[in-house]
């Protein structure tokens, strides 16, 4: 079990803490939502844990066939209700990863982000589709160009 405590601190701003850590960070409300978007909403928090939980669950699956993920990146988008209540609808995140597309652990990989438990934890009501970018050079391009210097 984790521990976070959330303090309100007037003008629509909390500051959040994580127990084991003892890190935190200040949320404040969305600037279309009567805030002034000085930090990270509530929701836009949602969408940073399926990007960072994508991407760490990745990360764990590559690490443990020796394979190095630095430089991937995931990009959550957050769309909202625009009727009532006030909801997230739609969560898209596309990771880019620093690998070819012909990588032999290309569906592991696949498999494990869309394994992330924060993905897993998302309501059936929310859109939440995963796209990957395959941004490395194709084994056989690799394979065959020249060595660098």
């Amino acid at each position: 079990m984790v521990e976070v405590t959330a303090r309100y601190e007037g003008g629509l701003h909390c500051q959040v803490h994580h127990g084991p850590s003892g890190a935190e960070f200040g949320t404040d409300a969305p600037t279309d939502n009567h805030g002034k978007g000085e930090a990270f909403s509530p929701t836009d928090l949602v969408g940073a844990g399926i990007a960072a939980c994508t991407l760490t669950i990745m990360a764990i699956s590559a690490e443990s066939h020796g394979i190095d993920l630095r430089g991937a990146t995931a990009v959550t988008r957050k769309e909202m209700s625009t009727d009532a209540p006030r909801r997230i609808v739609r969560l898209s995140t596309m990771i880019t990863l620093p690998l070819s597309a012909d990588h032999p652990k290309r569906p592991m990989l696949e498999q494990a982000a869309r394994g992330c438990p924060v993905h897993k934890s998302i309501s059936a009501e929310i859109d939440a589709p995963i796209e990957f970018t395959w941004a490395g050079e194709p084994a056989a391009r690799a394979a065959a160009a020249p060595a660098r210097p």
